[in-house]
């Protein structure tokens, strides 16, 4: 039998494309990781373009940076351990409920006030998305 004729069954199986899961996972981990980058980096940049609201304070921007950080390489780990998924998923889902609320409580006290509506309007969105992922990595691990 030439090469030519050999059956396709002895080809090198195909690439299985990232699961839905896995590619959320993953922006979200590189989305955390660039606003820990920016609030570490340019605290008072990030004050000004993302969260307005009240006086500046670098300090607790920094603080904040730790916990983005801390969520992005979870979550960054998460791609390559399925059983820290869900976990992740459903942290990352709660906190961000919590900051769409604490977003919506302070909806018009952002300078410019569009930014308090854009904030809680993404924050809310990212939250569906987060929790759509969690379900669906759910179900998987339940098998369905």
């Amino acid at each position: 039998m030439t090469a030519a004729s050999e059956p396709l069954t002895d080809a090198a199986p195909a690439h299985n494309p990232p699961s839905v899961v896995t590619v959320g996972i993953a922006a979200f981990a590189v989305v955390q990781l660039a606003l820990a980058l920016l609030m570490t980096a340019n605290p008072h940049r990030f004050y000004t373009a993302v969260g307005p609201f009240g006086a500046f304070n670098g300090h607790y921007i920094r603080d904040l940076a730790t916990f983005y950080a801390a969520t992005g390489v979870g979550m960054l780990l998460a791609i390559r351990r399925p059983s820290w998924r869900v976990p992740m998923l459903a942290l990352m889902t709660v906190q961000y409920a919590l900051h769409s609320v604490n977003h919506l409580i302070d909806i018009g006290n952002a300078h410019p006030e569009w930014n308090g509506y854009f904030d809680f309007f993404s924050l809310a969105a990212a939250t569906g998305l987060l929790a759509w992922l969690w379900r669906r990595a759910a179900l998987r691990d339940a098998g369905t």
